[in-house]
């Protein structure tokens, strides 16, 4: 991603690029250059078995007995017959909705014309990864207190994030699209480019879509002062949750661009989260921010709701571009929220 040097003004004209400038000078920082227990009828047949076979052997009780409790011992019991089945049961069931599920996702491909079949993320974590602050992203007089700054999150399964921005494009091909590939993503809305439209992000919602925070107006915040700041980040939480139901934890702010009092106020309105990116994509081509232009386990990807007006080619154009990229590298997508 090349480096972009910032205004200190509103940029409501630029709205939508993600590609940031730095603001040095300790004011402010630029990143984005870029059930039932089975076995219970078991025991009992066992039980009533073995101690008719005793009567009739001429057995005493302590036979029946012991056979009663050899029973009781492996039917139904961790590690015992009727465990391994029911178990194995679940086990193939749940491949069995996994193939299908696939499978449908295959369909939905040939349909939307995917160079390939979209992979399948692995279940998210029983707990959240630990994420901290990316080194050379901290700002001045910043500690752990605050939402971590991140452009990947810690894992070692092969998967990355998809990330949609402000919401100026409002394609319903899109919203089909995705629901019939099931591939998740996340969106940050700026206020100006959605208050025309609540309805279509009402029904990204209703589609799984996370909606988080990207300021009202899509202002450089460094330039802004606190109050300001305030206004941009808080007001939009409060929109976000007064149209949406929910309040963002995730925050991300226009062009990556970001100082103290941004995380600070952040913080106090509820945000614990501030992911960045670490690759942009376009439909015809990826911006990298590593030198090596590859993925890696976690990246967030960055792309915005935009269509032929800004750019060659419509959402869904994009999201063909974009998960060839993905999928030929040999990765799945998952939901962000599931891990920050």
């Amino acid at each position: 991603m090349q480096l972009v040097r910032q205004k200190d003004e509103p940029d409501v004209k630029r709205r939508g690029s993600g590609r940031t400038g730095q603001a040095r000078g300790g004011t402010g920082r630029g990143r984005g250059y870029l059930r039932r227990r089975p076995g219970h009828a078991v025991l009992a047949a066992l039980l009533v078995a073995a101690v008719g076979s005793g009567c009739a052997a001429g057995t005493d009780s302590h036979t029946a007995t012991g056979a009663g409790r050899t029973a009781k011992a492996h039917a139904g019991q961790p590690g015992g017959p009727a465990g391994n089945a029911g178990a194995a049961g679940v086990r193939a069931a749940q491949a069995e909705k996994v193939r299908l599920a696939q499978a449908a996702r295959a369909v939905a491909a040939k349909k939307w014309g995917l160079a390939g079949t979209p992979l399948a993320a692995p279940a998210p974590p029983a707990v959240k990864p630990h994420i901290t602050t990316r080194k050379g992203f901290e700002v001045e007089g910043g500690d752990d207190s605050l939402p971590p700054v991140f452009t990947t999150v810690p894992t070692d399964k092969k998967i990355v994030f998809l990330t949609m921005d402000d919401g100026d494009d409002k394609d319903p091909e899109l919203l089909r699209m995705m629901s019939d590939l099931d591939i998740p993503y996340s969106a940050f809305l700026s206020d100006y480019l959605v208050r025309d439209d609540y309805g279509y992000f009402k029904d990204a919602q209703a589609r799984g879509v996370s909606l988080n925070n990207h300021t009202l107006n899509h202002r450089y915040l460094p330039g802004l002062s606190r109050d300001e700041q305030k206004k941009e980040i808080c007001d939009q939480q409060d929109i976000i949750e007064k149209e949406y139901g929910t309040r963002p934890r995730l925050f991300r702010p226009p062009y990556g661009n970001y100082n103290g009092d941004t995380l600070r106020i952040a913080k106090a309105c509820g945000i614990t989260g501030v992911p960045l990116w670490s690759e942009e994509a376009f439909p015809d081509h990826m911006e990298w921010r590593e030198e090596d232009q590859d993925l890696h386990p976690g990246d967030i990807i960055l792309t915005h709701f935009r269509g032929r007006k800004d750019w060659k080619g419509a959402m869904p154009d994009l999201v063909r571009a974009v998960m060839k990229v993905i999928t030929d590298k040999g990765y799945a997508v998952a939901r962000l929220e599931d891990y920050a």
